[in-house]
């Protein structure tokens, strides 16, 4: 991961590959950022004019390159676009820098070092640009040539190795804890991109669980893992029902992460379809390319517990995995088997590729057990989520308003666009089953709250819940932008984060 560090040095006298430096949409032309004085002392004043005649407009996402002026030791000027002027006396967007300093990480692939001379107001801002240098900058090498995820990209560039933030503190406590919780959640959001971007031919559910438990053991926290002899004997009808058509068998996964100084309790429940076919409703072609990504909510919930512990929240955190693969086969669940869940309820299989909340519910009931304060699952749940909010977009479903509304602003706030979803009671009577208890599929039109509806049934009563559906956000098929890159994207990991960190500091009821 690239290299970070804070700097009190000017940007002329700085040996670095490149300065990068911020530029504004302002209303007469492009604006030159705080942070970037002395850049444009060294151009006689006359940077924004410059950038102007090159086209630039400070539009965000934008890159603009040129020659650094006479006397600077960094060859190269790099002007990224921070979007709209911020009022006077009010500071850029956070989620603005972030993109910014992601874009021109991702730009400068194939450099050995950069110095970020971006508008640091304080250091929460310092914390924003090092999270959106260090998820720009990522890259997934390990099956290109050389074999290593240091190995170099596709365009011939390794990832920037090293960032300094020009103008950040390097010895005030606040800066240095706010590069250090970027560092941590970055790192651990971009093991989970890792998973998600595996091939599902190394990465089935055995194999999950045994990164699981390689990285428990590095940082401290309790594993259990329970293979298909133990899952059969716990009866979890849901998980082995999916699992039932594939060679590699499920998995479900507990990781528990505890605070001597905790008084909350939150539980995450993740989605882990390591590769979705659909089963014996079959997926139709052109639907299977991207599968593999079906397990990103187990790789969120899985880096979320991981980052929760390396930061040493004062919360307890418990994260569950439901790892399977769905295939189709002699040995595979039928449209039309009846399933015996973990909570002892029946399902009624109507379309095997309903098969995420059948995992989810052996899992939820699971984590119900322990009576969490709050359970959270996250999932790639329902291509009814895309139509509605789209590919950047995620839905927040939950029994309580309050903390449907706490997880929004948590979202919104790390920089992850979220939208609250509601769960109408009149869709649950779709699901009425003649032979079982609950059908796993409803009416077609609302098909994401649907499924909602049907995860609320497998929530402990009184106990406080919400559903994410990540799958549009989860897996970027089109050009990367932002800090943002294509493929696994790592979606849902920051607001978990976040939503633990509000929890520990008793800002979440």
């Amino acid at each position: 991961m690239t290299a970070l560090t804070l700097s009190t040095a000017a940007a002329p006298g700085l040996r670095a590959d490149a300065i990068v430096i911020g530029v504004a949409k302002g209303a007469e032309g492009p604006v030159v950022a705080p942070g970037a004085e002395a850049v444009d002392k060294a151009y006689d004043g006359r940077l924004a004019g410059v950038l102007e005649t090159l086209g630039a407009s400070g539009a965000e996402g934008e890159v603009t390159k040129l020659p650094a002026p006479a006397g600077f030791k960094a060859p190269l000027v790099v002007a990224v676009g921070l979007g709209a002027e911020p009022e006077k006396d009010s500071g850029f967007d956070a989620e603005a820098l972030r993109r910014a300093a992601g874009v021109a990480a991702r730009t400068l692939s194939g450099a050995k070092k950069a110095a970020f001379a971006l508008p640091l107001a304080d250091a929460a801002d310092a914390g924003v640009v090092a999270e959106g240098i260090l998820l720009g900058a990522y890259s997934f090498d390990t099956y290109k040539e050389n074999g290593k995820s240091d190995a170099k990209a596709k365009n011939g560039k390794a990832p920037l190795a090293e960032a300094s933030l020009l103008g950040g503190k390097p010895r005030d406590r606040a800066y240095k804890a706010a590069i250090e919780r970027a560092a941590a959640v970055a790192e651990e959001l971009n093991r989970a991109r890792d998973l998600i971007n595996m091939p599902p031919n190394d990465l089935d559910p055995e194999a999950f669980a045994a990164v699981a438990q390689t990285a428990a053991k590095e940082h401290g926290i309790k594993v259990q893992v329970l293979d298909e002899k133990a899952l059969v004997k716990g009866g979890y009808g849901g998980i082995l029902g999916v699992g039932a058509g594939s060679a590699a068998g499920p998995r479900l996964v507990k990781l528990s992460y505890t605070s001597s100084k905790a008084s909350k309790h939150l539980a995450f429940v993740g989605k882990g379809i390591t590769y979705d076919s659909g089963g014996i409703s079959l997926k139709p072609a052109g639907h299977n390319e991207t599968m593999k990504c079906d397990m990103s909510g187990a790789a969120a919930v899985f880096a979320a517990v991981v980052a929760a512990a390396r930061l040493g929240l004062e919360v307890n955190v418990t994260g569950w995995l439901a790892l399977a693969e769905n295939m189709p086969s002699g040995s595979a669940t039928r449209p039309g088997d009846v399933l015996r869940m973990y909570s002892g309820k029946t399902v009624e299989v109507l379309n095997t590729d309903a098969e995420g909340r059948l995992v989810l519910a052996d899992a939820l009931w699971a984590a119900s057990q322990e009576k969490p304060d709050a359970i959270v699952d996250v999932a790639t749940l329902t291509g009814a989520m895309m139509l509605a909010l789209g590919n950047r977009t995620f839905g927040i479903m939950a029994n309580d308003e309050a903390f449907r509304s706490a997880i929004h602003e948590a979202a919104e706030e790390v920089g992850e666009p979220a939208w609250p979803m509601p769960l109408p009671e009149h869709l649950r009577k779709g699901m009425d089953s003649a032979t079982a208890d609950i059908a796993n599929m409803g009416e077609r039109m609302g098909g994401g709250l649907v499924a909602g509806l049907f995860l609320r049934e497998f929530v402990g009563e009184g106990i406080t819940w919400a559903h994410l559906d990540i799958a549009g956000p989860a897996f970027n098929e089109g050009g990367p932008f932002g800090y943002t890159p294509k493929g696994g994207t790592g979606t849902a990991v920051r607001t978990l984060v976040r939503l633990a960190e509000l929890t520990a500091a008793g800002d979440l009821g």
